[in-house]
């Protein structure tokens, strides 16, 4: 599980008679924060920004939050959505989890300024983990001119779960991220932020989420800049290729007999509880999906979120086209070597089985000769064993992350988008340059999130190199010029000119301690896998018109009161 989840350790809130409170009135009620030790910000955390749905309407879009009277006191509740308990206890004690979930923590430096920019972080957890406080960039924050929001959104079935039903139209999860962009829109100016100065940022699955953000019409107006980080719109788990399939196989997994019939499968997703659909672990599949994602959905009404497939939108032009910082680390493959000991004798018996699942082929012969061409390319004519681990890395890299980040980029330019900043961030923990030779000397899975994010190492810098520091401060450099002024590099910087892509996916900068602009992408990767998605590439479906009215159960509606929190 280590950086698949891109998790970044923080400290727990302890409340004393010392603390200092500050009070916000906003549109939903007052609300009090708490001033952060050491960190020069106020915290505001678990503010409900919509309230989800439960009973048999649970699959459906975010409705309204509460409001109240009396000041709430935005304090760490630990409140995380439903997933695996296990893995969650893992990584945050005494968790709360709980189905009314969504919450947002918005941190606020000690300044008497106002209209700040706006950061909007979005988790990442293969859509299947992960809560809002697992990020932190209180040291981003530093300079007071910028106030960052974090926040829970439904995950897995839960959020993911798409019928193109009345019940289950699907993306549940993903439209929970639009409402708490228009929570933001209408809340954030009395936090002192500035709702036209805002950028959305996510790593990993988050990162892929911001990539289908700004090419929704939904969320069209709701923020001005995006940095997507170790994750695109193409990547084979960024949108479900079939999800009437997916529910199928996630029913038949929790013995459901009757997952052919669409009215008896949306009857028992929507009357089942989230404990029993959400029992199964979802992460060792081998085509480069997680099992639940986005989707794209039948055009059913004016709330859908995605309603065409990313690729038909870049190649159409039809979006809008913000500044986006845009990239991958060298070693994303990573993420995957927990599996390796497992998946090498199965790679070596089925290589096919490893295809992305974005790939089609009119017959198992033309599969196999796919698979094995992909296999000799990163691994020669030897077997996948110890000896050859970097070709594994490279393969799962290029697969899930650094291929369709770089396809993207080409059709951005393509459609006339002419402010994509490229990187490839390089830089290894121990101060020097990725070494081929060396797993340890990596940058990993989201290795740039977490240079810039706050983790321990902020707090006991004898962990790090002196170069890693000095990382660490360019990697904030460019991020917080970006969230200012839309570019990665100032007029003024002594960093070196930074110019957007183009369609040879190039010029890209090389983020070390000495970044490094190339005029040329290179890598045969790019064009081996060119030729392949252009014969095979499998555009994702939405779900079929379902075949029945539904009559379904009385509705259970949710209270908006504030009792829940």
């Amino acid at each position: 599980m280590q950086g698949q989840t891109c998790v970044i350790l923080v400290c727990v809130l302890a409340i004393s008679a010392n603390d200092e409170w500050l009070q916000m009135n906003t549109p939903q009620g007052p609300v009090l924060g708490l001033k952060q030790p050491d960190e020069g910000v106020y915290a505001f955390y678990n503010i409900p920004y919509a309230t989800a749905p439960v009973g048999v309407d649970k699959f459906k879009a975010p409705l309204p939050p509460p409001t109240w009277k009396k000041p709430f006191e935005a304090i760490d509740r630990n409140i995380v959505c439903p997933q695996n308990k296990i893995v969650i206890e893992m990584l945050l004690d005494n968790v709360k989890m709980q189905e009314n979930c969504l919450v947002a923590n918005v941190f606020v430096p000690d300044t008497m300024a106002k209209n700040l920019s706006v950061l909007v972080y979005i988790h990442g957890g293969a859509f299947l983990i992960g809560y809002g406080n697992m990020n932190k960039g209180t040291q981003l924050m530093r300079s007071k001119d910028i106030i960052m929001v974090t926040f829970n959104y439904r995950l897995s079935v839960h959020g993911f779960l798409c019928l193109g039903t009345e019940g289950i139209p699907g993306n549940a999860g993903i439209k929970d991220q639009v409402a708490l962009l228009r929570w933001v829109q209408e809340n954030i100016a009395s936090y002192g932020g500035n709702p036209k100065e805002v950028t959305l940022a996510g790593s990993s699955a988050g990162s892929a989420a911001v990539d289908l953000m700004m090419l929704s019409q939904l969320a069209t107006g709701l923020f001005h800049r995006v940095i997507p980080e170790s994750g695109g719109s193409l990547a084979p788990f960024a949108v479900q290729r079939d999800p009437l399939q997916t529910a199928q196989n996630h029913a038949k997994r929790l013995n459901f007999r009757k997952a052919e019939d669409t009215y008896a499968l949306d009857l028992f997703y929507r009357t089942s509880p989230l404990e029993l659909l959400m029992s199964l672990t979802l992460y060792d599949e081998t085509d480069s999906t997680f099992v639940f994602a986005p989707c794209v959905e039948r055009a059913t009404g004016p709330d859908a979120f995605l309603t065409e497939s990313p690729l038909r939108i870049l190649m159409s032009g039809n979006y809008v086209k913000l500044p986006i910082l845009y990239g991958f680390s060298s070693m994303e493959g990573l993420m995957r070597i927990d599996m390796f000991d497992v998946w090498k004798d199965r790679m070596n018996e089925k290589f096919s089985d490893f295809l992305p699942a974005d790939l089609w082929f009119e017959s198992e012969e033309k599969q196999e000769e796919v698979a094995q061409a992909v296999k000799k390319f990163y691994f020669g004519d030897e077997p996948v064993y110890r000896g050859t681990v970097f070709g594994y890395i490279d393969f799962f890299s290029d697969v899930l992350f650094t291929y369709p980040m770089l396809r993207a980029v080409k059709l951005h330019a393509e459609a006339g988008h002419k402010q994509v900043y490229l990187y490839e961030y390089t830089f290894s923990d121990n101060g020097s340059t990725t070494d081929s030779h060396s797993i340890e000397r990596s940058a990993e899975h989201c290795a740039q999130s977490i240079a810039w994010l706050d983790n321990m190492r902020d707090k006991s810098e004898s962990f790090s190199t002196p170069e890693y520091r000095n990382m660490r401060a360019i990697i904030r450099q460019i991020w917080h010029s970006f969230i200012i002024t839309g570019k990665p590099v100032p007029e003024d910087s002594m960093l070196p000119e930074w110019p957007s892509a183009g369609v040879g996916r190039a010029p890209y900068v090389s983020l070390d301690l000495n970044l490094q602009l190339h005029n040329m992408y290179v890598e045969e990767s790019v064009k081996f896998w060119d030729e392949i998605y252009q014969k095979y590439y499998r555009d994702p479906s939405p779900p079929p018109p379902p075949n029945f009215e539904i009559s379904r159960p009385e509705p259970y509606t949710a209270s908006l009161e504030f009792s829940d929190y």
